[in-house]
């Protein structure tokens, strides 16, 4: 059985563009409110700090004002709307200027009351057999270099840089890698 109650909270002229609120916005649609929480202290953008006021503000609504436990609550829905802009200008070549506009947004988040809410979409994995072999291997090994230090009187720094090249990962992977995760514009 579902109810139709929903909770409705606000946040207007945020100066933030809408195009980067709409990005972590996306990330806590359909999500339980105390998922949410969780996908929104994690985030590292700006736009999740604001967002993450809102959604708490909307379950301290829900509770006060509705006696709703936080417990039923879910995103049913967040929109991101366009506010007023600011308007800058920079001085430019040959003495013309260029238009800066200073976006803000309007953030309408809607808070619905369900029995039937969903599961939270994030588990922790159970590691498998063969990785903690190979951790045990690894420790192992470890134990076996520290003892062979020890008696022959060897630092033991030189055979790690030894074991990162052996895995396979360079520093043109390490670096394209985190390129792709920071790149300018969203696919």
């Amino acid at each position: 059985m579902t109810t139709t109650q929903n909770v409705r909270a606000e946040l207007r002229y945020l100066h933030i563009t809408p195009r980067k609120v709409r990005a972590v916005a996306e990330l806590v649609r359909g999500l339980t409110a105390n998922a949410a929480e969780a996908q929104l202290i994690l985030s590292s953008r700006r736009p999740a700090t604001a967002l993450l006021k809102l959604l708490r503000s909307a379950v301290q609504n829900a509770n006060h004002n509705f006696k709703l436990e936080s417990s039923k609550l879910y995103v049913k829905e967040i929109r991101v709307d366009q506010g007023p802009k600011l308007k800058r200008f920079m001085a430019r070549a040959r003495g013309s200027a260029g238009r800066i506009e200073k976006k803000m947004s309007h953030v309408t988040l809607i808070l619905g009351v369900s029995d039937k809410v969903r599961p939270p979409q994030f588990t922790i994995p159970k590691p498998d057999k063969k990785s903690k072999r190979k951790e045990e291997h690894r420790e192992a090994s470890k134990k076996k270099t520290d003892e062979t230090a020890k008696l022959t009187g060897a630092k033991t720094s030189h055979r790690l840089g030894a074991q990162e090249k052996k895995s396979g990962e360079t520093q043109s992977t390490k670096r394209g890698a985190f390129q792709k995760m920071f790149r300018r514009k969203a696919i």
